[in-house]
């Protein structure tokens, strides 16, 4: 790990839009995920790698932020705020909070944003930008089918050499390289950036910084990395960190298959695999089978269900025999008996869904 440890800007202010219903009443970094706001293990995971100061740059329920987390304090870390009043895309969040540090012109800064889970290992990235003497450093992580992201290609000492849209044609993919959302800049590369405007670090940062000439290192980690932008990955990432394939200080050590958190009443029949999280307070019916999924804070599994892979919001209740397949269930909503729910479905928040109304099997 580097001498000195280095501050952070943590990027929270999306409105998570394709995580809906789960984001209508909670940032995206706050969404549980096995058992505690995602933004928690980024915070812990920051700390264990010895940050200590890091500004989160808010907007999208911003108000949520600091009455959980407080001065960070109970997390080892120094906590301060900073909402948008207007959304400044990346660049422009990273430029409204760089006042708030304490840095030095060319201390390393770290960058994360507030919807990626990662195995990276941040003190090898704070030293690649020390080493290489870079202005800014990105995580770049291989992935099999680049098409749905920027490419990032580097030359053979890691440097970076270009910045490319999402490819449309089998030529354009150059590389399997892609920016995983994770940077070190040096702090006075952050002034540069224009202040009171919308700017997007990838589209119009970087690419500047490269046609200035600037030194943007590659360091390529290809550890576990998602990101959990939609509700199917989301509930993989949380699955995932309980079963340890995702690394977390904030996680309960040794809960394998399942994390059954405090004052949940789970039936003795009932099966939780595959990395399951019961909330605080939920009910789990006798029969019920749930594999790989999130049942939150207060939610009701009744007798006989069968989830896999869905996500059930606070408070929500799950009739009796209803199954439920990649699905997501709003906060508050109501699920009939003997419904069928598959891939994609998505319940709003409050919504009632009467027993028996939507099938995928001709039979009850």
């Amino acid at each position: 790990m580097a001498s000195t440890a280095p501050e952070a800007i943590l990027l929270v202010g999306g409105k998570g839009t394709r995580l809906r219903p789960l984001t209508v009443h909670t940032p995206k970094p706050m969404v549980p995920a096995a058992g505690v706001p995602f933004l928690t293990h980024q915070l812990a995971r920051a700390r264990a790698a010895g940050v200590e100061h890091i500004v989160l740059a808010t907007s999208y329920l911003a108000e949520v932020f600091e009455p959980y987390f407080g001065d960070g304090s109970a997390l080892g870390l120094h906590l301060e705020y900073v909402t948008e009043t207007e959304p400044l895309g990346t660049g422009g969040a990273l430029r409204n909070v760089s006042s708030r540090l304490h840095s030095g012109p060319d201390d390393p800064v770290l960058v994360f944003n507030g919807d990626i889970l990662t195995g990276l290992d941040i003190g090898s990235l704070v030293d690649t930008h020390r080493t290489s003497d870079a202005d800014v450093s990105l995580h770049l992580t291989r992935v099999s089918d680049p098409r749905a992201f920027g490419l990032v290609p580097t030359d053979p000492t890691g440097r970076v050499t270009a910045f490319l849209e999402k490819p449309q044609t089998p030529e354009e993919i150059v590389t399997d390289q892609i920016n995983a959302g994770a940077y070190v800049f040096r702090r006075s590369v952050l002034d540069t950036i224009p202040a009171g405007r919308p700017v997007s670090v990838e589209r119009e940062t970087f690419p500047g910084l490269l046609t200035e000439g600037a030194h943007l290192q590659g360091m390529v980690d290809s550890t576990y990395w998602l990101d959990l932008g939609t509700p199917h990955a989301f509930v993989r990432g949380s699955a995932d960190l309980i079963l340890g394939r995702a690394p977390s200080p904030a996680v309960p050590r040794g809960c394998g298959e399942r994390l059954v958190l405090e004052g949940a009443e789970v039936a003795p029949d009932a099966k939780l695999t595959a990395g399951t999280v019961i909330g605080r307070g939920a009910r789990i019916g006798a029969g019920s089978e749930i594999e790989g999924s999130a049942v939150l804070d207060g939610a009701v599994v009744e007798p006989g269900a069968r989830i896999h892979d869905s996500l059930i919001g606070e408070g929500a209740r799950i009739g009796a025999r209803t199954v439920l397949r990649g699905a997501v269930v709003g906060d508050g909503a109501v699920i009939g008996a003997d419904n069928e729910l598959h891939s994609g479905a998505r319940i709003w928040c409050g919504a009632n869904l009467p027993p028996g109304t939507v099938r995928f099997s001709s039979d009850m």
